[in-house]
């Protein structure tokens, strides 16, 4: 008995601290408007397949997930396919990362690919 309470009770701390932690999904407008709606902490990746930063970055941004200090939802924005959000977001290269919370953008970085860098931007208070 006191094994299933210990092992019930470590998984569910466990399902608790990913709650929070860096979440990867593709973006859709819908779901960027609900994240900042919410006040939310959401960053918008702005990559394309061909380009070998972008990939350095996503296995960067692969190791955060399920880390409960990485804080938000992490957007994959299609860089050669969503132009109308490059020129609202005045982004003017792949491996652009925007940070925000709620409506607020308080970081931003372009072709960044050190892990503590990263770390630090998606974490920015």
């Amino acid at each position: 008995m006191k094994k299933s309470f210990a092992f019930i009770s470590l998984a569910l701390c466990a399902a608790l601290s990913s709650v929070h932690a860096l979440d990867i999904a593709p973006y859709t407008p819908q779901v960027f408007a609900a994240k900042q709606q919410n006040g939310e902490r959401v960053s918008l990746h702005f990559h394309a397949n061909w380009c070998p930063t972008c990939r350095a970055q996503d296995k960067v941004f692969k190791t955060f997930q399920g880390d409960a200090s990485v804080p938000g939802t992490l957007l994959l924005v299609d860089y050669d396919t969503e132009r109308e959000l490059k020129r609202e977001m005045n982004v003017r290269t792949q491996a652009t990362l925007i940070v925000f919370n709620g409506k607020t953008q308080i970081n931003r970085s372009g072709g960044v690919t050190d892990p503590q860098q990263l770390r630090a931007a998606l974490s920015y208070n």
